[in-house]
């Protein structure tokens, strides 16, 4: 809608006008009541006019004129009442609007409230309060309980936590543990905490969010408004209805015709939707750049998407230890993260990060030395170790072992460092940037919000970007692709059809540009595309992306309906004013009543819809607990997997041993799990799910684990006293990959479909093992 002035004065004018008029006919002093009654049609004259010159300045001819048109006509046939009572409409509407986009613009302008404007520093051994600017990466701040983070930092603190509200738009608590990444603008919900800043204020993800805010606030993009696609046409038939009006029964009728078509359905409804559709989309953590962004934004049905952050995690995760001697994967990762301490690589940062998820205790490393490009290495609690490339850990030749883990990791795109201890190679470490857990999904969601094809675009290694294609279900893969490569593909596919853009890097930024709606991942201050984009999830979820898609489709969808239902009633109304049954004032009556029901119908976009279902608080809060408890599994699959592999090199009686002890850890922790599961997780999930049974396929699941853990066990007990032979162990060897490939794919679908949904963003784990 074009700028206006205040708009509470004009109504209060035109309000005070019609009263004081009415009064002034009541009393007898009809000329007196005229000309106040005059005034008031005056002002909305004035309100019109200024509206119809601010449409004409950048271009449009929009619907305001009918409403010149009605108030000049009502005053040249002397029915001051009409002019009075359209008068009141027009400054009504408007301030209707303006405090239903205020209503709109609330949680938008809540996060350049709370903004924090100073922090804690310690220094000169004591705290020092210092202005934001002069935080700088390094500093150790104190944030009290209450406050707000005001940069992002580490967590020096055990833990912590934390109001993530202002960022994600979830009202439960988040716990941190030491060394986690902390986000600015988030609140200490617990003690008071230590955090060594990462960034400067100028540079942290709160800034960021603001910085966007404040863009999206001030954006008004010189397009023409969903309204005026309409406008001419409902002009055309207002003047024509008004004309056979004037022929049929004089000036009166014609202008009791302009009075109902006062097109406030028009100039109000789509403002007000879109507004609540952006307002709807900041509180889940995504920052739309403008009505116009989210109306194009509707009507995407081409996305094109990145690999590397965007599909995936986005930085190097263990997600695997290949053993080549006696020493077992838990030793392995012991020394190698205790050495790793010292290490600024950011693969010994993943090392370490697997090493505290796995309560690791860890030794500090003596007589270091780490050459660039070869590793690491030193003493660790007496032992010599070495990490990093094959021949810097003592690996000689190509042994079996080895070139297994390398074309494995060659086939998934994965990263190989080699540990040796006391000169002897003990094991292969295997890192990866593994699919972000909500990926599928939410291409599943934008397929149902209107998205009909997907390709991705990506630099990476064909086989790599093929691979993770298939898993995630894209139409086409283009690979190997440089950032001019993936403008030309953005301008092939913008000329076809309506075409979405999603990346996180600064080589993604030219392509967010050109697309007609570019979406960037910002949660990570990727700053080149947030800046590029026109819509940015502030908060490190891909399925935020769907719910935008969801939010922006509706929000169309309810503005056009607005605007129909309007126009729809509006026109029957001229109809009856044509032929006479419906006089001025009461015309003018009826418009305010149908404005009324087109705002607050418009203010429905403030509300979720049926494509941003959620889980509720307290079986989100359940999903984030099986969440926690699937790491525990992943450790005991991947035991299970150690122990398979160990059968042929053990004796017999020690390899019998061993299964055992992975039995009886199947029967205290992963059957009480899955029986869990079923009986409190299923029926959450399938209440959010609704219809006949939905997670029967998972049920089933959890039958069919229970079964094979029994015949585990009845093999171990059927074992006769002469012992294990040959057969025995290969009957155990098939039971124990079977249970964990029928384990790692139901976790894998539990993390993927179901464990996502809930509303805190999961911190990103994998538990090393054997494979």
């Amino acid at each position: 809608m074009a700028s206006r002035p205040g708009t509470l004065l004009p109504l209060g004018l035109t309000v005070s006008g019609l009263v004081v008029g009415g009064l002034l006919h009541w009393i007898g002093l009809g000329g007196g009541g005229n000309l106040v009654w005059i005034i008031a049609a005056g002002c909305g004259i004035a309100l019109s006019l200024f509206s119809m010159v601010e449409s004409l300045r950048v271009g449009r001819l929009g619907v305001d004129v009918i409403a010149l048109l009605a108030l000049v006509g009502a005053v040249a046939v002397r029915e001051y009442l009409a002019g009075a009572v359209i008068s009141v409409m027009l400054a009504s509407g408007r301030a209707l609007d303006g405090w239903a986009a205020g209503q709109a613009r609330r949680e938008l302008q809540s996060l350049l409230e709370r903004a924090p404007k100073s922090a804690h520093r310690y220094q000169d051994g004591g705290l020092a309060v210092i202005a934001l600017d002069q935080v700088v990466p390094g500093d150790l701040l104190l944030v009290a309980s209450g406050e707000v983070v005001p940069v992002d930092g580490s967590l020096v603190s055990a833990s912590a936590v934390l109001d993530e509200s202002a960022l994600t738009g979830e009202s439960l608590p988040v716990e941190r543990a030491q060394g986690d990444r902390v986000r600015s603008g988030v609140v200490n919900a617990g003690g008071q905490l230590d955090l060594r800043a990462t960034t400067s204020a100028a540079d942290s993800t709160y800034a960021g969010v603001v910085r966007l805010v404040a863009e999206a606030e001030r954006s008004q993009a010189p397009v023409v408004r969903l309204a005026d696609r309409y406008a001419l046409g409902f002009l055309a038939v207002t003047l024509v209805a008004a004309g056979i009006a004037w022929a049929a029964g004089g000036a009166s009728r014609a202008v009791a015709v302009l009075v109902v078509a006062t097109p406030c359905p028009l100039i109000l409804a789509a403002p007000v939707a879109l507004v609540s559709g952006l307002s709807r989309a900041a509180k889940r953590g995504v920052i739309v750049k403008g009505g116009a962004v989210l109306e194009r934004l509707a009507t995407c049905t081409t996305l094109l998407i990145d690999k590397t952050g965007t599909m995936t995690v986005g930085h190097p995760v263990l997600t695997g230890i290949l053993c080549a001697g006696s020493a077992p994967a838990g030793r392995i990762l012991q020394l190698a993260a205790s050495l790793d301490q010292v290490s600024p690589h950011v693969l010994a940062g993943a090392v370490l990060r697997a090493a505290l998820e796995q309560k690791c205790e860890l030794s500090l490393p003596e007589g270091v030395e780490e050459i660039a490009g070869q590793g690491i290495r030193g003493v660790v609690a007496g032992h010599r170790v070495a990490v990093g490339k094959a021949s810097w850990s003592g690996v000689t030749g190509a042994p079996g072992w080895a070139r297994s883990a390398r074309r494995q990791a060659h086939l998934d795109g994965a990263l190989t460092v080699f540990v040796g201890i006391d000169g002897a190679p003990a094991g292969v470490l295997v890192f990866d940037d593994p699919l972000r857990p909500d990926a599928a999904r939410t291409l599943r969601s934008l397929r149902k919000n209107g998205i009909t094809r997907i390709v991705m675009v990506t630099g990476d290694r064909t086989e790599v970007a093929e691979t993770v294609g298939a898993v995630i279900g894209v139409d086409e893969v283009l690979a190997e692709r440089s950032p001019g490569e993936k403008l030309d593909v953005v301008k092939l596919e913008t000329r076809r059809t309506p075409t979405m853009m999603v990346g996180d890097g600064i080589n993604d930024a030219p392509a967010l540009a050109l697309a007609d709606v570019g979406v960037a991942l910002g949660a990570r201050g990727a700053t080149a595309a947030s800046e590029a984009a026109d819509v940015v999830l502030t908060i490190d979820r891909l399925d935020r992306l769907g719910e935008a898609a969801a939010i922006a489709r509706r929000t169309r969808r309810i503005a056009i309906e607005s605007m129909v239902v309007g126009m729809a009633l509006s026109l029957a109304a001229m109809g009856f004013a044509a032929v006479g049954l419906l006089p001025a004032v009461w015309g003018a009556i009826l418009q305010e009543v149908i404005d009324v029901a087109v705002i607050l119908n418009a203010l429905r976009a403030l509300r979720g819809g049926v494509g941003e279902n959620r889980l509720g608080d307290e079986d989100s809060l359940l999903t984030q607990r099986f969440q926690e408890e699937h790491l525990a599994i992943r450790t005991d699959i991947n035991r299970l997997h150690e122990v398979a592999d160990s059968l042929g090199s053990l004796d017999p009686e020690t390899a019998l041993e061993e299964v055992r002890s992975v039995h009886r850890m199947l029967v205290d922790e992963v059957q009480p799990h899955e029986m869990a599961e079923e009986q409190e997780l299923y029926p959450a999930l399938g209440r959010f799910f609704g219809g006949s049974d939905p997670m029967a396929t998972m049920s089933r699941a959890h039958i069919e684990i229970t079964h094979q853990i029994r015949r585990l066990g009845q093999l171990i007990d059927d074992i006769g006293p002469d012992g294990v032979d040959e057969v025995d162990l290969t009957e155990l060897r098939s039971l124990l990959y079977g249970l964990c490939a029928i384990l790692k794919l139901h976790t894998a679908q539990e993390d993927e479909n179901y464990l996502s949904l809930a509303d805190e963003p999961r911190r990103e784990r994998r538990v090393p093992g054997a494979r």
